[in-house]
C-alpha cells in the first residue's frame, strides 16, 4: 500500500512542477512572461491555477497519508528493540575476550638496532 500511495505522490510532484513551469510569469522575475496562445490569458491563467491548487491539494494529502502509514509501521517497536538485546554489564574483573587492547594489532612491530635500543631508520638519500 506504502508503494501505491508513494508512486502517486511522486506523479502528483512531477505534475505540480509542471503546472507551475507552465504558468505565465507575471513578476517578471525569471522570464519575460511569455506570449499568448490559443486561449485567452486570463483564461489560461484560471484554468492553470485550478489545476496548480487541484495538484497542490493531492499532493499535501498524500504526504499526510505517508506519514500516518509510516506512523502505524512503526508505532508497533522502537529503535532500542531493533538493536537487540545486550548482555549483562561486564564488571571490572571481567574482561572481553572479544574486544581488542587499543593499539594492539593496529600498528607494525617496531624494527630495533642491534642493540636494540632504538629503531633503525632506513638510510638517507643525499
Amino acid at each position: 500500500m506504502e508503494n501505491i500511495v508513494l508512486t502517486i505522490h511522486l506523479i502528483l510532484a512531477l505534475c505540480l512542477i509542471g503546472v507551475v513551469l507552465l504558468q505565465r510569469s507575471e513578476g517578471g522575475g525569471l522570464g519575460m512572461g511569455g506570449g499568448g496562445g490559443t486561449m485567452s490569458a486570463r483564461g489560461a491563467a484560471t484554468a492553470l491555477g485550478k489545476m496548480t491548487w487541484g495538484l497542490a491539494i493531492c499532493f499535501i494529502a498524500t504526504s499526510i497519508w505517508l506519514t500516518v502509514i509510516a506512523a502505524q509501521n512503526s508505532a508497533d517497536s522502537s529503535v532500542l528493540d531493533r538493536l537487540g538485546t545486550q548482555g549483562a554489564p561486564i564488571s571490572e574483573g571481567d574482561q572481553s575476550p572479544s574486544v581488542p587492547e587499543l593499539g594492539g594489532d593496529l600498528l607494525p612491530p617496531p624494527t630495533t638496532g642491534s642493540t636494540g635500543d632504538a629503531p633503525l631508520l632506513p638510510p638517507r638519500a643525499d
